[in-house]
């Protein structure tokens, strides 16, 4: 097991509506600093789908977040772990959420792109007053659900918040 320190900031700002929060960077996100790189995490594929827009490097990601009113972050801090799963994860510390949703009051909704974000968001917060939502997971290891069926569910709950 190696000690892992979050490698790159949140992106959000005053006009953040939606938070997606996932667990912890993966090894390919580490190795691109940003959020959900792996060439086969479904994240990006899905936002392009439901906005119908180019997003091909991360500062038009960014940009594109950040004018569409959604925020990027996740649940752990810090952490040891020995690969990207999200089950390998130990010895978490999360990053602070009472103080991000004082300063971000805008935050309107936590959407989760999984179950162990979710769960270990549960296991330190689960008293903050803000609606949360669990998504199914972008990951390539939650294959199970087929990438039009997750984009179904993600473009039905954007659209509750945002203009698509």
């Amino acid at each position: 097991m190696k000690s892992y320190i979050h490698p790159f900031p949140s992106i959000l700002d005053e006009h953040t509506r939606i938070l997606f929060l996932g667990s912890f960077p993966s090894i390919a996100s580490f190795e691109q600093a940003f959020y959900y790189a792996h060439p086969r995490n479904a994240f990006w594929p899905i936002l392009k789908a439901i906005f119908d827009v180019r997003l091909e490097t991360n500062e038009m990601k960014k940009i594109f977040c950040l004018e569409k009113g959604i925020g990027l972050w996740d649940v752990i801090a810090t952490c040891e772990r020995s690969n990207s799963s999200d089950t390998n994860l130990k010895n978490c510390i999360p990053n602070d959420f009472e103080k991000l949703l004082n300063d971000y009051p805008n935050i309107q909704v936590i959407a989760f792109t999984g179950k162990k974000s979710h769960d270990l968001f549960e296991k330190y917060f689960k008293d903050l007053k803000i609606e949360k939502v669990l998504l199914p997971s972008t990951s390539p290891a939650h294959a199970a659900m087929k990438f039009e069926k997750k984009q179904e569910i993600y473009k039905s709950f954007i659209t509750q918040y945002l203009t698509v």
